[in-house]
């Protein structure tokens, strides 16, 4: 199953702000990275491509881990979506980090970025 085929701009932001708070920072940053990056006309469509398809996994319904399972429901999205951002990286531009930290404040306020220091690495 090509995960690509899952994505949509709507079911990304509506599965985005569902779980928001139950996926946590870390998740919701990270998707919210790989969002802003596709909307980069500067992005190379086989970078898209790979972005779609992180992104098709984590708004599926269909996952290795299921999204209810507590505390490690969302391990399995987190660790796809840090392979693409990984694998994209060249592509997350400061405009794209700000725009994403921008949205991660306005779901859980303006101590998301500096609460534990992880999202800090994504400054620079």
């Amino acid at each position: 199953m090509g995960y690509e085929q899952e994505y949509s701009e709507a079911s990304f932001w509506s599965k985005a702000r569902q779980t928001a708070k139950k996926a946590g920072k870390k998740v919701i940053y990270s998707a919210l990275l790989l969002y802003y990056t596709t909307r980069r006309p500067e992005t190379p469509r086989w970078a898209k491509t790979a972005i779609y398809g992180a992104l098709g996994y984590f708004v599926s319904v269909i996952d290795f881990i299921p999204d209810v399972t507590p505390f490690v429901g969302y391990a399995d999205d987190l660790g796809v979506l840090a392979i693409a951002l990984s694998v994209c990286a060249a592509y997350v531009n400061e405009e794209v980090r700000q725009k994403a930290r921008e949205k991660l404040c306005d779901w859980f306020g303006k101590e998301a970025l500096t609460v534990d220091g992880t999202l800090e690495r994504f400054r620079k």
